[in-house]
């Protein structure tokens, strides 16, 4: 791609050969060396004679002496020896090229050597003695920073210092790719940027990739004229020569006439990688060509390092200080349910307490027909529409969303109560959801020009030309809802769903038609505890062991134990969900309709399709009749049956599901066979009971209630189950449901 084009083709712009360009700045040269124990010149840059004398087509072949001299290229062989060079440049030495001083960079890739010659700023000696000790002095200042913000405006102060550029910028990514200025340091005449934000579109997404490969990207002057490879291609690969972490790698015409519509002819770019994410950049802008060092290059890209570091703990701080605050609250909203025999109202007395939970306006609770609201909330009728909604389109336990009506187009009505919502999902049965509602909250971005303000000429693309503020004024959304948040919303459904399986039990005993769930309970009590118990210990253990390694500083062991923690509690709250759920199916009321089969099985494969195991699936779905059954109770059984086919068919390569019908005398049957591990059928009348399980936990997890509450729902429907299996090969679940007619 001409390198004077100010026209670049809008669909060739994203996928740019970038780490490929075949050119290298020409203020350097390039020699690439066969790493094959014949160490030849294989390719070169096209200005090698302007420092050498040596034309490219007549430097290949030769050896490095025969290019830099004898003298220089002593100082450099041994270097170059196998196994010393890595992926990433490394500086070999200062050496004289027909007394010109270059520093002379190297580093292995694809079969070659790549060597890359600077012209030199300085000594070796003093520029380390200069220039490092600015490192701990960096360090020193950065521990006082108290926020994310501080840290960045001592990193633009401190690189703008030891690099002389005009204009230095810290900013970070959002979750939309924007990038937003934290802080700036500017020498007199440089516009300021402070609080604006720049477009995603203005780094294409493999550049971002780039960026957390090679964290340092320097171009001295953005009038340039690249310097081509000779030959373009890799003569030992036939491949292009990959020059990712090349310091003289040529960039895209695309972003030296966007530098040159800012008014940038030279700039210096320092990743900063949090958790191995692209964060953020320090961008150097200077207005006329300017040239670092390696050296100073290097410390820069430390200093990049020292501050992604402190960023990430600076985050990790207020994040932990964030969640201890909000699990406060949550105990406290749990302590106060405890205190009453009705738990609707227990919830009417915490109700200031749950609006400081989620930092909230309003909340409201649906139970049923009951509706419960506090704060600044939207119409009961509207609530209602609401959870009618959530319970025909979200399948989710909590569902969030700042800008609600995006999704939800009625809520456009009440931007002004409910912006952002905060869903949880109490019941999956019945329609049972406690509500969060967050104010729309206003607020304006300052683009640095348009973010749209790229512009097409005869169908090509040309950089923004305009960086002059622009402001957006955003309507319609509410502030986020944080990870942590949502994370501790999801824990605190599992409280309220241990209490209302503590009140359930505790009904249980006063209710006749609960005297069937009474004999069951005994029967699986057992295993219950046992089941029950070693999470907890899991738990308490990984607890203690968390507690008597708090003084010492192995942040890896810390973090095992915290997630064995979690996996136990999740385990725990597993079963907690799934015997909640087997006490509901004994005790709700069956509304039947006609219900198309197809459509039941269709919405369970849906709904399993996010949690897929990596093997792949082939559903095989017959044509099935309508029946007349509870859709909610029976699409509860299908997910259990098609869930537990995906289970048992791990091992299988391709995985075989079908779902198929038959016709008997009075009823219908339903067959959900696979080619799984199957089951000795000596134990099949173990199947459909509670806590029963045919299979070691270790090779397939599961709670053994899913069955359970298959048996249930089918005989509430006056129906019937079993399954037949051969070892190896298979097995097929059945239920039988009766014909019934509505009138």
């Amino acid at each position: 791609m001409p390198q004077d084009s100010n026209a670049i083709d809008i669909v060739s712009c994203e996928h740019e050969p970038i780490r490929i360009p075949g050119a290298v700045q020409p203020h350097g040269f390039l020699l690439a060396l066969a790493a094959d124990g014949n160490p030849r010149i294989v390719q070169v840059s096209e200005n090698l004679a302007r420092a050498t004398g040596i034309a490219p087509q007549q430097a290949l072949g030769l050896t490095l002496p025969d290019i830099i001299g004898e003298p220089a290229a002593q100082a450099l062989t041994p270097l170059l020896a196998d196994g010393k060079l890595r992926d990433r440049p490394v500086y070999l030495a200062t050496i004289s090229i027909g007394g010109v001083a270059f520093d002379a960079l190297a580093h292995a890739c694809d079969g070659l050597h790549i060597l890359e010659f600077e012209p030199a700023r300085g000594s070796y000696g003093a520029d380390l003695l200069h220039l490092y000790p600015l490192v701990g002095d960096f360090l020193n200042k950065i521990s006082d920073a108290g926020t994310i913000e501080e840290l960045s405006k001592l990193a633009a102060a401190e690189i703008r210092a030891l690099t002389g550029f005009g204009r230095v910028l810290v900013y970070c990514f959002d979750e939309e790719g924007h990038g937003n200025v934290l802080a700036e340091s500017l020498a007199d005449g440089y516009d300021s940027y402070q609080g604006q934000r720049f477009p995603a579109s203005d780094i294409p997404r493999q550049a971002r990739e780039l960026y957390v490969a090679n964290r340092v990207r320097i171009i001295q002057d953005a009038n340039y004229t690249p310097a081509a490879l000779t030959p373009v291609s890799n003569p030992l690969s036939g491949q292009p020569t990959d020059l990712s972490f090349a310091a003289l790698r040529s960039v895209s015409p695309v972003h030296l006439q966007y530098m040159r519509n800012m008014g940038t002819l030279a700039s210096m770019s320092v990743s900063l990688v949090v958790r191995g994410k692209l964060w953020g950049l320090i961008s150097c802008h200077h207005a006329e060509p300017r040239m670092l060092s390696f050296h100073q290059r290097t410390v820069c890209e430390q200093l990049g390092q020292i501050l992604a570091l402190h960023i990430k703990n600076r985050a990790d701080a207020d994040e932990l200080q964030f969640r201890l605050e909000v699990r406060r609250s949550m105990v406290r909203i749990l302590g106060g349910l405890t205190q009453g025999a009705d738990f609707i109202e227990n919830l009417r007395s915490v109700l200031p307490e749950l609006l400081h939970f989620a930092r909230a306006g309003g909340v409201a609770i649906v139970i049923d027909d009951r509706l419960i609201t506090f704060g600044d909330t939207p119409s009961d009728e509207q609530v209602r529409a609401l959870a009618d909604w959530l319970g025909a389109n979200v399948q989710d336990d909590v569902f969030h969303s700042a800008h609600l009506s995006a999704r939800y187009a009625p809520a456009a009505d009440y931007t002004g109560s409910a912006s952002g919502l905060l869903a949880m999902q109490i019941s999956r049965i019945h329609q049972h959801y406690l509500l969060w509602f967050r104010p729309e909250h206003v607020f304006h971005i300052d683009w640095a020009g348009r973010p749209d303000g790229k512009e097409l000429r005869a169908g090509q693309l040309t950089p923004r030309t305009s960086f002059q503020l622009w402001r957006e004024t955003i309507h319609g959304s509410s502030t986020p809802w944080r990870d942590g948040e949502v994370e501790l919303a999801v824990e605190f459904r599992a409280a309220l769903l241990g209490i209302a399986l503590e009140r359930a039990e505790q009904m249980a005993d006063l209710a006749e038609e609960l005297g069937r769930a009474n004999k069951e309970l005994e029967a699986f009590s057992y295993s219950v505890s046992h089941d029950l118990r070693a999470p907890l210990r899991h738990i308490v253990g990984f607890s203690d062991l968390l507690m008597e390694t708090a003084g010492a500083d192995n942040p890896e062991r810390r973090q095992r134990f915290l997630a064995n923690i979690k996996d136990a509690a999740r385990l725990a709250g597993k079963l907690v969900d799934d015997l909640l759920s087997f006490s509901q199916m004994g005790r709700a009321a069956l509304r039947p309709i006609r219900v198309r089969m197809d459509d039941l099985v269709r919405g369970c494969i849906d709904k399993l399709a996010p949690d897929l195991p990596p093997h792949r699936i082939d559903w095989q779905v017959d044509a099935l009749p309508e029946i007349t059954a509870d859709p909610v109770f029976l699409q509860l059984a299908l997910y259990n049956l098609l869930s537990n086919a995906v289970k048992f068919t791990a091992n299988s390569s391709p995985a075989v599901v079908r779902i198929s019908s038959e016709k008997l005398p009075g009823e219908t049957a339903f067959h959900v066979a696979d080619n799984g591990v199957g089951f000795n059928m000596e134990y099949a009348h173990k199947l459909f009971g509670v806590f029963q399980r045919l299979h070691r936990m270790e090779d397939f997890q599961g709670t053994g209630i899913g069955l359970a509450n298959v048996r249930r729902i089918v005989e509430r429907h006056g129906g019937r189950v079993w399954a037949t299996s051969v070892p190896g090969e298979g097995a097929t679940f059945s239920f039988a449901l009766p014909d019934i007619d509505i009138e």
